[in-house]
């Protein structure tokens, strides 16, 4: 598993910035943290190793969420993070954009936005029946999804309309362009899943590390 470094965020829009040579890239700006620790598993008491993280200011708690927490500030989000290095974290301990560095690889997990029922060639990218002989009315149907008489109906897990989006999307290997500490600002080339203001979770990737390496 190794050590791996996250943070809790939102995503706050695109836009577009210049490298040093003059090119246009276009990045993915996220307010991510601060973050406070919460909790700390270890594999001794839990059965494996890892650290909570707390994000955003929450204006009031239920008990149970009060009680986790204790003296520390009431926070709106709470995730997990597996890392084998809980020894290098503390109870309430501060954690922001400064442990990200441009250049470095990171693997974002957000909820993809809600499309409501949606037909398969929305859904799935299905072509569609033909245009012509007559097919006037099957331009956007799903077409021919199962035989007769064997096995006389439709397997389940045939791809078809049905409920679009609204999934945990996980986007692998997003470089980080910018880091602004100040702000608590992140700039990752290219798209995250999720609208404006979507809850993100931000770790350094599983399969990656830095581009440079």
């Amino acid at each position: 598993m190794g050590i791996r470094k996250g943070l809790l965020g939102k995503k706050i829009g695109m836009t577009q910035v210049f490298t040093e040579n003059g090119e246009v890239v276009p990045v993915t700006v996220i307010q991510a943290g601060p973050c406070y620790v919460t909790q700390i598993k270890s594999e001794d008491r839990d059965g494996y190793s890892a650290v909570q993280i707390g994000f955003e200011h929450a204006k009031r708690l239920n008990k149970p969420d009060r009680g986790h927490l204790g003296d520390r500030p009431p926070l709106r989000h709470l995730r997990e993070i597996r890392t084998d290095d809980v020894e290098e974290y503390t109870l309430g301990q501060m954690l922001d954009v400064s442990q990200f560095q441009p250049g470095d690889l990171v693997d974002v997990t957000g909820t993809s936005k809600g499309r409501g029922f949606a037909g398969a060639v929305k859904r799935h990218g299905f072509a569609g029946g033909p245009k012509t002989h007559g097919q006037s009315d099957r331009w956007r149907a799903v077409g021919s999804i199962g035989s007769g008489t064997t096995p006389g109906r439709v397997w389940k897990g045939m791809r078809g309309p049905g409920r679009m989006g609204n999934e945990r999307v996980t986007a692998l290997n997003l470089e980080v362009v910018r880091v602004d500490p100040e702000r608590n600002l992140l700039a990752l080339k290219g798209a995250v899943p999720g609208s404006k203001r979507g809850l993100l979770l931000i770790r350094d990737a599983a399969k990656g590390g830095s581009k440079s390496g």
